[in-house]
C-alpha cells in the first residue's frame, strides 16, 4: 500500500490538532462491492489498511458452471440505521446479501428479480428496498426473514434508492428514463414523477441538512439539485464525462461536494451555491467510481474501478493521502461508522483474492475519440476489458494487438458513440509487453469496422 504523510512539517499547530482528531474511529470500516472478483473489501480507515475480503463468489470466469452456487457482479451497498448489517447487491446472481459488521459473516441471502443494482434501509430500519433495474419495481424485503414481502412498481430501470430520515420519503433515480420518482414509504405508492435532464443516473445522495437531493447523469456528464421541500429540480450543472457517484463533507470551510469523474481520473469539488462554483480537481486512481465521506468529514473515500484500490482523500488539503489495495473493479462505496463494537473485527475474511491491474490509455490518430484497456489476471487466464468513446455512433470497432492477424474483439458503439466489453484468454504475455518500460512495436490498434490492424491508419491506439 502506497501511503502518504498526514501532514507536511511546516504545518501550523491548529492545524495538526484538527487533522489529529480527524482521524477516524478504529471501530469505523469502508466497505467496497467488488464486481469482478465477486467480494466485499473491507478496510480500517483509522490505518488506512485492508483487513480482508469477505468471499461472495468466485472470480470470473468461475461463475460459468451451471453448478456454480455463490454471487455474481457484486455491485451495490448499503447498511442498517443502526451500522450492524451490511447489504450487498449482486446483479448477475439477482440477490440481496445480508451481512453482520461485527463478524463480516453472512446471515441470509435473497433472491429477487432480473439485476437489481442498489439497496437500503428504510429509516426505521424495518426493510429493505432493493432496486431492480431490469424490471419496473423495487423489492422490499424484511430484513430479520430475509423473505421479499411486496414489490412496487416504479418507471423501468429503477436506478437506486434513498430514504429520507423524517421516514415519509423515497427517492428513485432511473437508469432508463429521464424521471426522479418520490414514494411515499408508508402506503408503497409513487406520489410524484420529476423530469430531469437524462435518462441514467447512476446515483443520488441527500445534502447534509437533507434540504436537497443531488443525483448523477452517468451518460451526459451533469449532476440534477431537487429540492425535497417543494419536490422541483432546483438546477442541473455540468461536471465531466463519466460523472459517477458524490458525497458531501462538511468541513471548517463549509459544505462541499465530492464528484468522481472517470473519465477524467479525477474527484471534482463542487460549492454548494446556486450555481455551483469548481474550487478543486484532485487527481485520482484509474476510473474512480463509488465514493462515500466519513461521519466527521475530514475523509473522503473513492473507489477505483480500474484501479482495484480505494483513494482516500483528506478534506483539508483536497489531496489524496493513501491508496488502499482491494477487490477487482469496486463498484459502491459505503462508509459505515461504529461497525465493529469491539475486537479487531476480521473474523470470516480471507486475503485479497486479486492482483494488480495494468491500465492503459488508448489515444486518437485522428479525431476525438478516446478509450482505456484494463488487463486483469483470472487465475488461468487474464482479462481485457476496453472502454471506447466518442467515435461514431452505431458503428462496429475491432481491437488488435500488434502482430496478430485477427481482432482481441469487436464492439459497437451506442448511438452516443461509446461501447465497451471484455475479452477473455491467454492475454497476459501481449500484456505484460504492452505496459512494460521499455516495450517494443506491441500495442493496441482500435480500428473502424473490420479493417486489419494498420497504427497508421487507426481509429485509437496505446502509447504515447
Amino acid at each position: 500500500m502506497k501511503t502518504f504523510p498526514l501532514l507536511s512539517v511546516t504545518a501550523a499547530g491548529a492545524l495538526i490538532v484538527n487533522l489529529a482528531w480527524a482521524v477516524p474511529a478504529a471501530q469505523d470500516r469502508v466497505y467496497t462491492a467488488d464486481q469482478n472478483s465477486n467480494t466485499v473489501s473491507v478496510i480500517n480507515p483509522s490505518t488506512n489498511m485492508l483487513l480482508g475480503q469477505i468471499k461472495l463468489g468466485n472470480q470470473r470466469p468461475d461463475v460459468l458452471s451451471p453448478l456454480y452456487k455463490g454471487e455474481i457482479n457484486v455491485h451495490g451497498l448499503g447498511f442498517s440505521p443502526d451500522h450492524q448489517t451490511l447489504i450487498a447487491v449482486s446483479n448477475g446472481s439477482n440477490s440481496v446479501t445480508f451481512i453482520d459488521t461485527a463478524t463480516n459473516k453472512v446471515k441470509g441471502t435473497t433472491y429477487i428479480g432480473r439485476s437489481p443494482h442498489e439497496g437500503f434501509f428504510t429509516a426505521d430500519g424495518r426493510e429493505v428496498w432493493a432496486v431492480v433495474r431490469g424490471e419496473n419495481y423495487i423489492s422490499v424485503i424484511d430484513p430479520n426473514t430475509y423473505k421479499e414481502t411486496g414489490r412496487i412498481n416504479t418507471t423501468a430501470g429503477p436506478g437506486m434508492v434513498l430514504f429520507h430520515p423524517n421516514g415519509k420519503q423515497a427517492f428513485v433515480v432511473s437508469s432508463f428514463n429521464p424521471v426522479v420518482e418520490i414514494i411515499d414509504v408508508k402506503s408503497h405508492k409513487v406520489v410524484k414523477q420529476i423530469k430531469v435532464v437524462s435518462p441514467f443516473s447512476p446515483f443520488l445522495q441527500f445534502t447534509p441538512d437533507f434540504k436537497e437531493v443531488w443525483m448523477t447523469h452517468k451518460d451526459v456528464g451533469k449532476v440534477t439539485r431537487i429540492d425535497t421541500g417543494k419536490l422541483e429540480v432546483k438546477g442541473v450543472f455540468d461536471t465531466g464525462m463519466i460523472t459517477n457517484h458524490l458525497g458531501f463533507a462538511k468541513t471548517d470551510g463549509g459544505t462541499f461536494a465530492y464528484i468522481t469523474i472517470g473519465g477524467e481520473n479525477a474527484v471534482k469539488v463542487f460549492t454548494m451555491d446556486n450555481v455551483p462554483k469548481l474550487v478543486a480537481t484532485i487527481p485520482v486512481g484509474a476510473l474512480p467510481h463509488g465514493i462515500w465521506a466519513s461521519d466527521d468529514g475530514s475523509r473522503m473515500y473513492v473507489g477505483l474501478e480500474n484501479g482495484d484500490a480505494v483513494d482516500v482523500i483528506d478534506t483539508a488539503s483536497n489531496k489524496v493521502i493513501a491508496r488502499v489495495p482491494v477487490g477487482q473493479a469496486p463498484q459502491a462505496l459505503v462508509y459505515v461508522s461504529h461497525a465493529v463494537p469491539a475486537g479487531e473485527g476480521t473474523a470470516n475474511l480471507v486475503p485479497r483474492v486479486n492482483s494488480e491491474p495494468i491500465n492503459i490509455a488508448l489515444k486518437p490518430v485522428s479525431g476525438a475519440g478516446k478509450g482505456f484497456v484494463v488487463a486483469r489476471n483470472l487465475g488461468v487466464i487474464d482479462s481485457l476489458e476496453v472502454s471506447l468513446f466518442k467515435l461514431k455512433p452505431q458503428t462496429v470497432y475491432s481491437v488488435y494487438v500488434s502482430g496478430q492477424k485477427t481482432p482481441v474483439a469487436s464492439f459497437k458503439t451506442n448511438p452516443m458513440g461509446m461501447a465497451n466489453g471484455t475479452a477473455i484468454g491467454p492475454l497476459r504475455e501481449v500484456v505484460n509487453t504492452l505496459s512494460a518500460k521499455d516495450a517494443g512495436p506491441s500495442k493496441i490498434i482500435v480500428m473502424e469496422g473490420e479493417a486489419p490492424a494498420d497504427s497508421a491508419k487507426a481509429v485509437l491506439v496505446s502509447g504515447a
